[in-house]
């Protein structure tokens, strides 16, 4: 019998995360279909199935629900599951980073190494009312089918910084970049995360794309596709890092939270320029440094984590779902969010 999945859409990074998820669903003869909430922009392509409304989502009557972010209606039909929107990079100083926060929503957690599923075991084992999986993170399927390496004509630096306040490089950056823009023979590919809303900040950096002909500016990236052109990322504490890295690619931070062997952080704004020179003669002691940390996060590289995806959601439905803790009431969000769609059926 055919499975029907949901994907459950509220930013604009989660279409790069959910795809390779979707074309596991596809390969198996299932079937999935996208609900984009409201003000998220719709990327969905031709062949792609949307569901517009609340009533369409329960008719469809999914067996499951994946969400990238942090929450997820708890009225939609099916087994809901937390797939992360990256990985746990510890942005902040603070010892537990919110990557770990347990709202109540979800009764799967996929986990992706050793960076979040030990963590995750302990809170299983404290709260009862979930189960924890490692599957790996669905994203980075296609990162090991695929060729990732660049052949560009000249260097392409790709500047993704994060959106937390106090830790996104944004704001201080803009003008020595501004500077290497008019400066260096690189190419430039500009991309802000979908929080980092700034109406000032975002104008300033599509100007700059606007007078250089080597600049390029993106709302936000597009993942895989994104990082296949660049050489080098420049960054700040964003959990993009683990994915450019991941593909071999050296990456330079300013003022990481959490600096080490393999990045080539900075604290000074001098430094960049010779840390992106040095990031782009890929020093092998780097790159071997580089590749100890990822798998640190991810230890899954046989492109088959959607597949342990499903697989977790199986293994739920057949052994836990209905036999474990209940989840929390969670009253007062459930009443939140119903209020905002006019929605109070229980």
């Amino acid at each position: 019998m055919q499975k029907k999945y949901l994907f459950f859409v509220s930013l604009t990074y989660s279409y790069s995360i959910l795809r390779p998820l979707q074309e596991e669903i596809w390969r198996r003869g299932d079937e999935v279909a996208w609900y984009i909430e409201s003000p998220c922009e719709n990327w969905l392509q031709n062949n792609e199935k949307q569901l517009h409304t609340i009533q369409e989502v329960l008719d469809y009557n999914p067996v499951a629900v994946f969400a990238p972010g942090n929450w997820v209606y708890d009225f939609f039909p099916g087994v809901k599951v937390q797939v992360f929107h990256g990985y746990a990079m510890k942005k902040r100083v603070e010892k537990v980073d919110d990557h770990f926060t347990i709202r109540g929503w979800f009764d799967i957690y996929c986990t992706q190494g050793e960076s979040s599923t030990p963590y995750f075991k302990e809170l299983e084992k404290k709260y009862g009312f979930f189960k924890v999986y490692e599957t790996g993170w669905c994203k980075v399927d296609p990162f090991f089918q695929v060729s990732t390496a660049a052949d560009n004509k000249r260097p392409v630096v790709l500047y993704a910084p994060t959106f937390t306040k106090g830790i996104s490089s944004a704001w201080s950056l803009y003008k020595t970049i501004a500077e290497l823009v008019a400066k260096k023979e690189w190419d430039w590919i500009i991309t802000f995360h979908p929080k980092l809303d700034d109406p000032h900040l975002i104008n300033q950096y599509k100007k700059l794309a606007e007078d250089h002909h080597n600049v390029t500016f993106h709302r936000s990236n597009d993942g895989l596709n994104t990082f296949r052109k660049i050489d080098v990322m420049l960054c700040d504490s964003s959990s993009i890092i683990v994915e450019v890295l991941m593909l071999k690619k050296p990456v330079v931070t300013y003022k990481n939270t959490h600096p080490g062997n393999y990045l080539l952080n900075v604290t000074e704004l001098a430094d960049v320029e010779p840390a992106l020179e040095k990031a782009l003669s890929y020093p092998p002691a780097l790159l071997e440094n580089m590749l100890r940390y990822t798998l640190y996060h991810e230890s899954h590289r046989d492109g088959k984590n959607s597949a342990r995806v499903l697989a977790a959601v199986d293994d739920f439905i057949l052994n836990y779902k209905g036999k474990i803790k209940s989840k929390p009431l969670n009253l007062f969000r459930k009443l939140k969010l119903r209020w905002r769609l006019k929605y109070f059926r229980w």
